[in-house]
């Protein structure tokens, strides 16, 4: 029972380091998009511009900071996984 109390302290750890780095990147998430959109619009004909199909094409176009989120706590998620792994690999 052990095991698991320490796998759902080191989940929560670890999500609780995605959720804080994804907070301080939401601030920055337009300039998050126009970095990923700006090659799509060069590429559009002269006078058009993008537009939402979808209704949650609006909620899914800011996804870098969530991605960025992932990433920029990915150093402490393995942290904590091969803190959970490593005492079972030894006597």
């Amino acid at each position: 029972m052990s095991h698991l109390v320490e796998l759902r302290d080191r989940l929560i750890r670890a999500a609780l380091a995605v959720l804080v780095v994804f907070l301080g990147l939401v601030y920055w998430a337009p300039q998050i998009y126009s970095v990923f959109a700006e090659p799509l619009i060069a590429s559009l004909p002269a006078g058009s511009s993008m537009i939402a199909t979808d209704v949650t094409a609006p909620f899914r176009s800011n996804e870098g900071h969530h991605a960025g989120g992932l990433c920029g706590a990915l150093p402490y998620v393995l942290y904590q996984a091969w803190a959970f792994v490593a005492p079972g690999l030894y006597q």
